[in-house]
């Protein structure tokens, strides 16, 4: 069977790719713009193009047609229309990946289902991915198009430390305090739940709806089994590196509002995700993937990502003084306010 991703080299799809490449006998070619190749495993085929040229991609797939089609960078309506335009007639698949963050918003339950609402007042980017869906699900109805919906959460890889905040150029400041001595910022309490998925577990679970009939017209969510506090996801981090965790904890709402001026979506990010408590219940999915479980346990992922973080200072250590010193600030800050009200 032949499957063709747009993208292929990201935190998911890399994972995907990895996984059919070594354990399956899919035929895989990837789209895009070509400056990852160097990662990709032997005998993985190569369209060098850029999707947002849709005339160029459209030349390029002249007289190709895919069982599956899986998108990973399509982010707006506009995206997934072109995608429409491009793949109809060419495949017996499209799978969409789009976002758990797209759930209401505190739901109503903390357990998520697919049959969750999907309503993110707080995040544009989740607002996108729902108006996509909706694209996709009405191109379904009225033409058959054969849409799957992939809802992941907090997905890693050997090149992610998963953590609630931290700057723009990604966790490495917040593993620098860490290893420095400094305190962290974790929001709310640190007690609301949270589900890490690591990209093999997560390839287990997607590669199980390609070419499955009863998933057409379908969403699933795909996520581990294990269930963290923010608070046991930070002291993991901290053991895995043998340091102490200085804990410092500043509300969302604060986080939020202080972190705009600098550019940081804290209200998307914490409010709109990951500081509300989720519990996926995965019963949808793992009727069709019943070998989707947790392989990789958080305490065993958080090692490997360190093993490659330490070990990639150029591609992984990303300095960024300005989220220090914007944690720094924070922190007096509140600490400024307990003063002043208890008269210290």
């Amino acid at each position: 069977m032949k499957a063709l991703f747009i993208g292929g080299t990201g935190t998911i799809s890399a994972g995907i790719v990895r996984f059919l490449a070594e354990k399956t006998d899919w035929d895989v070619w990837l789209l895009n713009r070509g400056n990852r190749s160097h990662i990709l495993p032997e005998g993985v085929h190569q369209i060098i193009a850029d999707i947002s040229d849709e005339a160029a991609v459209a030349e390029k797939l002249s007289g190709q047609f895919f069982d599956v089609i899986g998108e990973f960078i399509g982010f707006t309506p506009d995206q997934v229309e072109r995608d429409i335009r491009l793949f109809r007639g060419k495949t017996r698949q499209y799978i969409y990946i789009s976002s758990a963050s797209a759930y209401h918003k505190p739901a109503a339950d903390f357990r998520i289902t697919e049959g969750t609402t999907l309503a993110n007042p707080h995040w544009l980017y989740s607002r996108n991915k729902i108006a996509c869906e909706e694209v996709l699900m009405k191109a379904y109805r009225e033409e058959g198009f054969p849409v799957t919906i992939v809802r992941p959460s907090h997905t890693y890889d050997e090149r992610n430390i998963p953590l609630g905040v931290h700057g723009a150029k990604g966790p490495w400041q917040v593993i620098r305090r860490m290893l420095d001595g400094k305190p962290v910022i974790i929001q709310g309490d640190g007690t609301s739940l949270w589900h890490l998925t690591f990209n093999s577990d997560f390839a287990i679970g997607y590669t199980a709806l390609m070419g499955n009939r009863h998933a057409i017209g379908e969403a699933f969510q795909i996520t581990g089994d294990e269930v963290l506090s923010w608070n046991q996801i930070y002291q993991t981090i901290a053991d895995a590196l043998n340091v102490e965790l200085k804990p410092y904890y500043v509300s969302a709402a604060f986080l939020a509002k202080a972190g705009k001026p600098f550019g940081y979506d804290f209200e998307g990010g914490l409010i709109g995700d990951k500081s509300v408590s989720v519990v996926f219940d995965n019963a949808k999915l793992k009727r069709l993937a019943p070998d989707m479980k947790t392989n990789v346990p958080f305490s065993q992922g958080v090692r490997i990502a360190l093993d490659y973080v330490l070990s990639h200072p150029e591609e992984c250590q990303k300095p960024d003084p300005e989220f220090d010193d914007w944690c720094d600030r924070v922190i007096a800050a509140q600490e400024a306010a307990i003063r002043q009200v208890i008269g210290d």
